[in-house]
């Protein structure tokens, strides 16, 4: 090798020693500690940006007596079968929210007015409205309602709820309302 070859060689070898000398330092890293940034949360602008939206609508809780109350005056109609005063299964969710109605309200107070179509006579029209207003006071019963809450009371023929004279008018007119005292 000549040395005009070597030159290159000695200084390579003078930068890589350079360098293991630098990485080989002697300053002791127990005695200083590691920066620590403490940082206080932002305002409520940063706190805002990260959380869901709120809804601006307040929430509305009903008591248990203002749901029965809602419930019961939605439903309060009774359409029996002709010449029938059986309650049908289709009308227990009214007998149930009404009698849920009556009972956690020991002060409320309903009338039970029993109609019939125009078919039949004066007095056999009384008599089956009133036997109807008594089915639905005696399931108002079952459902907890006490006898002074509910009063039964026929009206037979006398107050129609259609005025037509076919079997669509008369099946409305067979029924029982249930009307707050």
């Amino acid at each position: 090798m000549t040395r005009f070859h070597r030159l290159p060689l000695v200084s390579a070898l003078s930068v890589a020693a350079a360098l293991l000398a630098a990485c080989g330092t002697t300053t002791d890293l127990a005695d200083k500690k590691a920066p620590v940034e403490t940082r206080q949360p932002a305002a409520d602008a940063n706190a805002n940006a990260n959380a869901t939206p709120q809804s601006k609508v307040a929430t509305v809780e009903l008591s248990a007596r203002d749901a029965a109350a809602a419930a019961a005056a939605k439903a309060r109609t009774v359409y029996f079968d002709f010449d029938s005063y059986v309650v049908k299964d289709e009308y227990k969710p009214v007998i149930d929210a009404n009698g849920k109605f009556l009972t956690l309200d020991k002060a409320a107070r309903l009338t039970a007015e029993g109609h019939t179509d125009e078919r039949g006579g004066r007095e056999y029209n009384l008599a089956l409205g009133q036997k109807r207003a008594e089915a639905v006071v005696k399931a108002l019963k079952v459902m907890g309602a006490t006898d002074g809450q509910v009063e039964a009371v026929s009206f037979g023929k006398e107050r129609p709820a259609d005025p037509g004279h076919d079997e669509a008018a008369w099946a409305k007119n067979r029924r029982v309302e249930l009307k707050d005292k």
